[in-house]
């Protein structure tokens, strides 16, 4: 393990929802002990979809043009290049041959908030859509993320807490899924710190963080999986936000923390991984 601490999810204003430059987020990493860096905003997409939450495809090459000055001016830093997707099949081969072998970005996120639902596209953060079919299409897209081979690592695997407020059989169900989905293809799953700095929501059993969900790591402790503790900053300030406490719950539960050195360049076809890895 190297010595400081590493986040490999940040997103910056480019996403229209977060805050600085990433300038700011690499100035305030070294303040934070931070070794290793991955700038990874919510990736464009071809057809301009959801352009409220992320980048336009025109701003792809000034984003990358961002993160290699902060390189240049933070030599002790790793910076890292990278993008958070969400796993729709049909951005596979953008993801694929654009994202990774064209830019050559060093990894890339699965990062699931969106999932359709018997063919209508649904939202995660749309508490009154998270009914039984929606949990489980939700589930069945986060497994067929995890299986295509693409990221690095699954983001907030257990964002279903935020608006399916109950802890049933149908969680602990699908919970299992994930992780056996997980450890099938060895791919790890990140404890996401950003849900411990939202606003707690009202379950059954009175109020909590909306994720990370302390039952689904639980069960997912079972499985031969590995998870890495990310801030999800959006925020410079929160550069290291939530990693402490992320790899705290790992420890609890006894969850190995993952090497993501070793998933960088997932999924490219002619890998070059960084060479400061």
């Amino acid at each position: 393990m190297r010595n400081g601490l590493e986040n490999y999810h940040t997103h910056t204003a480019r996403c229209k929802h977060a805050s600085g430059s990433v300038a700011d987020y690499a100035k305030n990493a070294v303040k934070n002990g931070i070794a290793v860096l991955g700038i990874s905003d919510h990736t464009p997409l071809p057809d301009g979809r959801w352009l409220n939450v992320r980048m336009h495809m025109d701003d792809l090459a000034g984003y990358i043009a961002e993160i290699r000055a902060a390189q240049k001016a933070h030599p002790g830093l790793i910076i890292l290049t990278a993008v958070e997707c969400e796993g729709f099949t049909e951005y596979n081969t953008f993801y694929r041959d654009t994202l990774l072998n064209e830019h050559h970005m060093d990894y890339l996120i699965g990062g699931n908030h969106y999932f359709r639902v018997n063919g209508t596209m649904s939202g995660v953060y749309d508490n009154a859509a998270m009914d039984l079919p929606a949990l489980h299409a939700y589930a069945d897209h986060v497994i067929a993320t995890i299986a295509s081979g693409l990221f690095a690592f699954v983001a907030h695997p257990d964002l279903f807490g935020y608006s399916y407020l109950n802890w049933d059989a149908e969680t602990v169900a699908i919970s299992r899924d994930i992780a056996s989905a997980a450890a099938s293809y060895r791919i790890p799953l990140e404890i996401n710190g950003y849900g411990m700095r939202k606003p707690a929501v009202k379950s059954e059993t009175g109020m909590r963080a909306p994720y990370p969900l302390e039952k689904f790591w639980e069960i997912a402790a079972a499985y031969d999986i590995s998870v890495v503790a990310n801030s999800d900053a959006h925020r410079p300030e929160d550069v290291a936000a939530g990693i402490a406490e992320g790899s705290a719950l790992a420890s609890r539960y006894g969850l190995r923390l993952a090497d993501i050195r070793g998933h960088i360049g997932n999924g490219r076809q002619n890998t070059t991984v960084n060479p400061a890895l």
